[in-house]
């Protein structure tokens, strides 16, 4: 049996998806357990409860020794809030479990990765159910949380990689939750940004990724519209800003704020099986 802890370190979800996820795992993956914490379904403002909530929620789950993976319930923001105080409190069980989400989930899967905690992975949410064809990213993501490979990134090729959304990889930047990305593959997408602000990500990414071993695009989504052209598409705004500060732009990857966003182990693939 798989037992997978389920928390919301930002935003919160609904029962209902919570229940229609359920359903679909005990449907089609007998194998696999899902654990909803009560933390998921709070309100505080913006956030799934409050600071103190999310953390100990995070807390409990990641060390839980009868967990073998912790899945993030969604994104929305709120998880560098809590990153910090939260790497600092996990014990040897979270060093054995999976992590998975990604989106503002990205602030925690960076911490643990720069910690050595764990093996985080980005991946498809429980949020996501509730896309257009969403069964199929719950499908990939428990498949993954039981040892299934074959919903990994299709890139992916032996070198070490991390995945994130291009504001989260910036907010990081600079911060002590920013793990080393020297030699990885970078990819990176966005969603309900304008062209000029991906662009604006782009140059302080890419002034800090100077040492990775290139960046891959995924899907830049939802652009809203602007009141003029931006005059460069989303990709050829990634090959310029690779192109000013030397760094190998390595073509397309398939992630994205949507139901087909493939799963991207932080460090190398084969190391994100489930213990």
């Amino acid at each position: 049996m798989t037992s997978i802890a389920i928390c919301a370190p930002a935003t919160s979800l609904t029962r209902e998806r919570a229940r229609e996820t359920a359903a679909l795992a005990a449907a089609e993956f007998p194998d696999v357990t899902l654990h909803f914490h009560e933390q998921c379904f709070l309100s505080d403002g913006h956030f799934a409860g409050s600071d103190s909530a999310r953390l100990e929620a995070f807390v409990e789950c990641a060390n839980d020794p009868a967990m073998d993976a912790l899945w993030f319930a969604r994104g929305g923001y709120g998880g560098n809030r809590i990153a910090e105080q939260a790497i600092s409190r996990l014990g040897d069980a979270a060093k054995k479990k999976v992590f998975l989400g990604y989106s503002d989930s990205g602030y925690l899967l960076a911490a643990l990765y720069r910690a050595g905690v764990g093996r985080p992975v980005h991946g498809p949410m429980v949020v996501d159910g509730s896309r257009e064809r969403g069964e199929g990213a719950i499908r990939r993501a428990l498949a993954f949380l039981s040892g299934d490979m074959s919903g990994l990134e299709p890139s992916l090729d032996g070198q070490p990689a991390a995945a994130f959304n291009l504001i989260t990889l910036a907010m990081l930047s600079g911060t002590d939750l920013m793990p080393d990305l020297a030699g990885h593959v970078v990819m990176l997408e966005e969603v309900s940004e304008h062209l000029y602000a991906v662009d604006r990500l782009f140059f302080h990414v890419t002034q800090n990724l100077r040492d990775c071993a290139g960046i891959r695009l995924g899907r830049i989504s939802a652009v809203p519209e602007n009141d003029r052209d931006f005059g460069q598409t989303a990709e050829e705004i990634a090959q310029y800003w690779c192109e000013r500060n030397d760094l190998p732009y390595l073509g397309r990857a398939d992630i994205g704020h949507d139901a087909d966003n493939k799963i991207v182990p932080f460090g190398l693939a084969q190391g994100a099986s489930r213990p």
